[in-house]
This record gives structure tokens, C-alpha cells and sequence, in this order.
């Protein structure tokens, strides 16, 4: 089978390679993929960003789609022909995360889904909602369980609540489809005219162009009253953390997920003095995946995003693609 692996650091250093089809064993399943998508971990993970010290080679991608191709004589939750998912973290299925856990990331820890067939646990699946294709699919494991888990588990958001999130890359434009569709007041944020008018288009309340508006923690208040809004998604990293800590009311919600502004710094009293709740979000366990995709299936009108998909010899391509931050929502590589 065709996978891509990363031997050396580098977009260009991203090596296309012949593995050898893996057979199934007692409670294992066989995937072929029919898609993948890209979060801004795995840009990180190839360029070497993420973890210098990953172990090579490494097939990369958190995310993917296929359908059951295979069964060990031992399964009893899938079928040949089942649409799946695998989990980001194929050893969260439930409950709290811990370091065991952690450890069990796709396209990290272990080989992801940018390959032609892939070997799960039958516990590291989950099937696909019936009203997404296999592209629209892929894009769940990561971004979208984040958004949930972001929203509903951690934030436990409530109708008519506000929220603020940060730029149109999937998690944010997965949370704000959430939080729409959930009666909440959305307000969001990006340097583009044309992307704010399609997030307005997807039913963002109030948009922010923090490149017009360089104090945009102040311009949240303003729509807010001076009272700030009752959950943040953040995903600027330290970067943004200050500004975001003036934005939010009193007892409110921050649910940190981001890494993407470097350094920066921030005052912690404002934690204390505004008994603000912080919360480090790393995805989410397959239990939480299964709820959404449940979501999903009340609210079939909701579809990921997708800006743009690029062919399975092109994946470098993509990857210079969110690279370069022009996209609106998820990009998807097919396979095959």
C-alpha cells in the first residue's frame, strides 16, 4: 500500500513510500481510507515544530475516513462496508484524559491516516454520521471533537449565551456552527472582509477585523455592554491570551486550544480578579466524538466546512496551502 512518511523534517522531505497491507488480528479492523483532512498540529508535526524529538518514520494526519475493509475473528462491533472514523487518541474511549492516554495520538505517537489502509482496535472507531461523505467525514477526529469539547463538555454553553472565537480555521468555524445551531450569540474574528462575510453567511452574529481593529478585546466589550462575553475559544496561543482575558465577563469560560501565536505574555491576576474558569482542551475521548456525531445527526442541515481538497500526490501542496493561512475552514486530501 501507498503511505506517505515523515523521515527527514521539512513539507519537501515528506516522502511518498510502499508499506506492506497489514492483516487483520483477533480485535483488530482494517480501514482502506478514502480521505484525510490537515490541522495545523500535523503542519507542525511535519516542519518538526511540534515534537523535534518525534520518532521516525512516521506516517502524519490525525484524521481520516474510510470504510471496513476487513475483520479479525474476534470483532463484534464492525462489519466489511461500515463507514469509520478512527479516534484521535485511540486509547481515550472515556472519562478523563491521563498520560496513558495521551500517548496513544494519531499521526504523533502512532501512524496516521495518510495511507492507503490502516490497522485499528474495533475500540479506536466510530462511525460516520449518514448524511456526511467520506471528505466531509474527515474532518471530524480532531477539529470538531475539539469544538465540542470545547463548547459543550467543557464550556457546558447554554442558549443565548455569547462566545467569541478566534479566526475561521476549523475548530473556530466547527464552534461557530456549533454554537449557532444551539441558540447561542456568536461573535468572531479575522484579518478578512471576505471571510467574515462567509462566517456572517454560516450565522455569526458580529464579526471583528482585528487587522482594522488591533484592540479587539476593547470592540468586544463594546458589543457586550462593557459586561465581555461568556466564553472564549482561544486558539492564539500566548499570543492572544491577554486580550482575551480582557474580553471575557466575570466567571467566565476560556477553553485554550491554540498554539499558533508563539510567545507572548499575560497577566495571571486577571485570572483570580475576574475568576475567570481556563481550560486546556486536547481534543476529546471517542465517548465524546459518539455524542457529537449523535449532534450531528439531529441537525443533519450541519456539514464541516471544507475550503478546498487536494489529490493524494499533491499533499505537499495542501500542506503549503495551511501554510499559508488562506483557507476557510478544513482542507481534505483524498486518497486514492
Amino acid at each position: 500500500m501507498k503511505a506517505y512518511e515523515i523521515n527527514e523534517f521539512g513539507i519537501d522531505n515528506l516522502t511518498l513510500t510502499e508499506r506492506e497491507k497489514p492483516e487483520t488480528k483477533a480485535t483488530e479492523v482494517l480501514v482502506k481510507f478514502h480521505a484525510a483532512s490537515l490541522n495545523y498540529r500535523d503542519l507542525m508535526m511535519v516542519k518538526g515544530v511540534y515534537n523535534p524529538k518525534l520518532k521516525t518514520p512516521l506516517v502524519p494526519l490525525s484524521d481520516g475516513a474510510g470504510e471496513v475493509v476487513a475483520v479479525g475473528e474476534s470483532v463484534t462491533k464492525w462489519e466489511v462496508g461500515d463507514r469509520v472514523c478512527p479516534i484521535f487518541m485511540q486509547g481515550w474511549l472515556d472519562g478523563a484524559i491521563d498520560v496513558t492516554k495521551a500517548r496513544t495520538a494519531l499521526g504523533g505517537d502512532i501512524d496516521g491516516c495518510l495511507r492507503e489502509f490502516g490497522l485499528f482496535s474495533e475500540n479506536g472507531l466510530v462511525r460516520i454520521p449518514d448524511h456526511l461523505s467520506y471528505q466531509e467525514a474527515a474532518t471530524l477526529p480532531c477539529a470538531a471533537v475539539t469544538a465540542y469539547n470545547a463548547l459543550y463538555v467543557s464550556g457546558m454553553i447554554k442558549p443565548a449565551e455569547t462566545i467569541l472565537l478566534q479566526g475561521t480555521g476549523g475548530v473556530s468555524i466547527f464552534a461557530l456552527q456549533f454554537a449557532s445551531v444551539y441558540g447561542c450569540r456568536t461573535i468572531i474574528t479575522s484579518s478578512s472582509d471576505e471571510k467574515l462575510q462567509r462566517a456572517r453567511e454560516l450565522g455569526a452574529n458580529e464579526t471583528i477585523n482585528y487587522k482594522e481593529r488591533e484592540d479587539w478585546d476593547k470592540a468586544v466589550l463594546e458589543l457586550t455592554e462593557k459586561c465581555g462575553v461568556d466564553h472564549i475559544v482561544e486558539v492564539g496561543g500566548a499570543g492572544t491570551m491577554q486580550k482575551s482575558l480582557n474580553a471575557v465577563k466575570m466567571g467566565g469560560h476560556i477553553a485554550v486550544i491554540g498554539v499558533l501565536a508563539g510567545k507572548g505574555e499575560f497577566n495571571p491576576t486577571s485570572i483570580l480578579m475576574k475568576a475567570v474558569k481556563m481550560q486546556g482542551i486536547f481534543v476529546g475521548s471517542r465517548q465524546m466524538f459518539e455524542q457529537m456525531n449523535l449532534m450531528l445527526c439531529q441537525h443533519n442541515h450541519l456539514k464541516p466546512v471544507i475550503d478546498k481538497v487536494f489529490e493524494f500526490n499533491e499533499v505537499k501542496d495542501a500542506l503549503k496551502y495551511m501554510e499559508s493561512g488562506s483557507h476557510f475552514g478544513k482542507i481534505v486530501v483524498k486518497v486514492n
